[in-house]
């Protein structure tokens, strides 16, 4: 099995964001997070993930500071396991992703789950601006990139 190449030293941001959160279960737990659930029995029931994975990516995304490990109960054995402030800043990706599926991943009329604002009750929308308040897409922006040495 080939390793998994590091992308920490990269000049990209994207490459060293997918260096921490990079695979689809990670991905899953944070966004079951999101939805409230912090102990790991929550997250393998939600999931289906063998306990062995699911503890690995716990593990990752803990050591990573998406996550942290709270201890609960009276002897603190069981732990639940919390968004940080980092991991907090996953919600626009969230959102991105969400949107995505929304847009190019069910049929028209397809149910599927909502993100909606909790005091009133509409879609939420992910909405790429520009300091100034412009809002912009692919088209609009150019990427500049770290000159090779």
């Amino acid at each position: 099995m080939v390793g998994r190449k590091s992308l920490k030293g990269d000049y990209c941001p994207s490459a060293r964001s997918l260096d921490v959160i990079g695979d689809w279960w990670s991905l899953l737990i944070v966004r079951d997070a999101f939805d409230g659930l912090t102990r790991f029995s929550e997250f393998q029931k939600s999931l289906g993930i063998a306990k062995n994975i699911l503890t690995e990516r716990l593990r990752t995304l803990v050591s990573r500071g998406i996550l942290e490990a709270v201890p609960v109960g009276d002897s603190g054995a069981r732990m639940e396991y919390r968004l940080t402030a980092v991991g907090r800043d996953l919600f626009p990706v969230m959102v991105a992703l969400r949107q995505f599926g929304e847009r190019h991943l069910f049929k028209p009329g397809e149910a599927h789950s909502e993100l909606v604002d909790r005091e009133t009750g509409l879609p939420v929308r992910l909405d790429i601006r520009t300091p100034d308040g412009r809002s912009v897409g692919p088209d609009d922006t150019v990427l500049l990139k770290v000159p090779e040495e």
